[in-house]
């Protein structure tokens, strides 16, 4: 795939609805749906009801068959006890004129002898059931009935019969008559096939403790489906009203989340497409003061630190091509020259011109390398305790050793406390101390005394690096840290350094969270008589 070169930068894709805010969503909507679902399965709250209405039902019975042993039962002359089913038909239609109930009664030999569906005593059944509206159901009211029904189906008790009732019934038809009339009082729930349900009870009707028949009402579960579809409607309600909280609170929260992270996200594309000219700002969330804000001000920081470092690698660029186009220039003179010169001393001259540049370009790309690099192996390097004291000793011993007839004497001075250790990396802290060294060196007369001092002060280690040199000049204290700034002694052979010796320092220092910084020495007159360098470094 080809690289495109300029052009407007890519915009990030438009959705509809962010990831982010469908998840945060569904979330919220599933936490409010799974409680919900809970409490629209109301099976123990409908069982509940159905024991009730039994226990209605068994007081009902109750008073039927005393009403009936009282009234409806006549004694003969013999002694025996006869139940008046005329009696008894009037008695049954008084009481469940008022009752929304059905009551049978049956012999003892199982023979029905009274109903209250049965009207005129011909045997004609009324059987009362709702119609539908003339008019058609509207949408939202069939949507109701069929999520009603839905859940009647999913909530259907499995473990009732269905109620089943032959067009001649008897007594035995029927387990709670059966159990009646051997004196056990018992309710049945039973499904009328259709998703409702046909309460029963049965009690035997008697006198003076002689069983004459048995006396069973029975009820339909209406009732009961009303109060579950009722309850059921109040939680629908409750949840229609949650859910549209839910929504609302659901798209601010994302709107608050998905919104600026969305315009982070254009920002920092904006950014990585843009690199090369106008500067992107990155939008300040920071008065949110929460993680987003953060992020915020840690995009900011960020593309803050980019932009200086493509700004710094930029003047690095610039600064490295004008120092290596002077000896380039030199080098492409000396060889235009010596092609033309027959002189065999002249051309020994220019070939010694010609070894110095290619030196001097030599040591100028390797501190120009090391230079480069010296970021990542900050970065990427281990810290470890370091031994400054035994550090400056070993290279105080090593210009010592290496210096010539009468170098300048090396003294370290470590004083009171001043043998802590400090976290770094040995190898960088020790190329710090080695150009201090190594400058003080350069511009101390021969004979001359270099101090090294190593003090603890509060949480910083503090090293001191002194000569009795001529100073740095007025006005260049800063500047000597600059890449590439060179002020070296009188006399000194020109490109023997490239510049770059104590600008690598001040990385190297602030990289480890510390400090350096140039002073000039003076005598009671006034006058300069030596350079001091100061490296404060955090012991912890």
């Amino acid at each position: 795939m080809e690289k495109r070169e300029g052009g407007p930068a890519p915009r990030t894709r438009r959705r509809i609805m962010s990831p982010l805010t469908l998840r945060i969503l569904v979330v919220n909507v599933v936490a409010l749906a799974i409680p919900v679902a809970g409490l629209l399965y109301l099976g123990p709250y409908r069982d509940g009801l159905i024991d009730a209405e039994l226990d209605a039902l068994k007081t009902q019975t109750d008073i039927f068959a005393g009403a009936l042993g009282e009234g409806a039962i006549r004694i003969e002359t013999t002694g025996r006890q006869v139940l008046s089913a005329a009696h008894a038909r009037d008695m049954i239609r008084r009481l469940t004129s008022a009752a929304n109930v059905r009551a049978r009664l049956f012999l003892t030999d199982g023979r029905l002898v009274a109903d209250s569906r049965r009207l005129g005593g011909r045997g004609r059944l009324v059987r009362i059931s709702a119609l539908p509206p003339p008019d058609e159901m509207p949408t939202a009211q069939r949507m109701i009935a069929l999520f009603d029904r839905m859940f009647d189906s999913l909530q259907a008790r499995t473990d009732l019969d269905v109620y089943r009732e032959a067009p001649q019934q008897s007594l035995t038809d029927y387990a709670e008559t059966r159990l009646a009339l051997a004196g056990e009082i018992n309710g049945v729930a039973r499904s009328d096939g259709e998703g409702g349900y046909v309460l029963s009870v049965a009690m035997p009707v008697q006198r003076y403790r002689e069983v004459i028949g048995v006396v069973m009402l029975s009820k339909g579960g209406t009732e009961i489906q009303q109060s579950v579809r009722a309850v059921r409607f109040v939680v629908l309600e409750v949840f229609a009203g949650a859910l549209v909280i839910t929504v609302l609170l659901s798209l601010y929260l994302a709107g608050t989340i998905a919104r600026p992270v969305r315009r982070l996200a254009e920002a920092a594309v904006q950014v990585r497409h843009g690199l090369g000219g106008t500067a992107t700002e990155i939008p300040d969330m920071a008065r949110r003061g929460d993680e987003i804000g953060d992020l915020s001000i840690a995009l900011r920081d960020m593309t803050d630190a980019l932009y200086k470092r493509m700004d710094a690698i930029g003047r690095f660029a610039a600064d490295v091509s004008h120092e290596i186009k002077n000896p380039l220039t030199s080098l492409r003179s000396a060889v235009e020259t010596a092609a033309r010169l027959r002189d065999p001393e002249q051309q020994r001259k220019l070939m010694a011109i010609i070894l110095d540049d290619v030196q001097r370009l030599d040591r100028l790309i390797t501190d120009i390398s090391d230079y480069s690099r010296l970021d990542a192996e900050l970065g990427r390097e281990n810290r470890e305790p370091v031994r400054v004291a035994d550090m400056l000793r070993t290279l105080a011993d090593m210009h010592g050793a290496i210096g010539d007839d009468t170098p300048p004497r090396i003294v370290v001075d470590i004083l009171k406390g001043g043998d802590a250790s400090v976290p770094g990396i040995e190898s960088r802290l020790a190329q710090v101390f080695r150009n201090l060294i190594g400058n003080a060196v350069s511009f101390s007369p021969a004979g001359g005394t270099i101090t090294v001092e190593l003090i603890h002060e509060g949480r910083f280690a503090i090293v001191r690096v002194t000569d009795a040199g001529p100073g740095i000049p007025e006005g260049k204290l800063d500047a000597i840290f600059d890449r590439f700034y060179s002020e070296r002694p009188a006399g000194e052979k020109f490109g023997t350094h490239s510049g770059l010796g104590l600008s690598i320092s001040r990385q190297i220092v602030e990289a480890h969270g510390g400090s350096i910084e140039a002073t000039n020495l003076q005598d009671a007159a006034g006058d300069g008589h030596g350079a001091c360098f100061t490296v404060r470094l955090p012991i912890d």
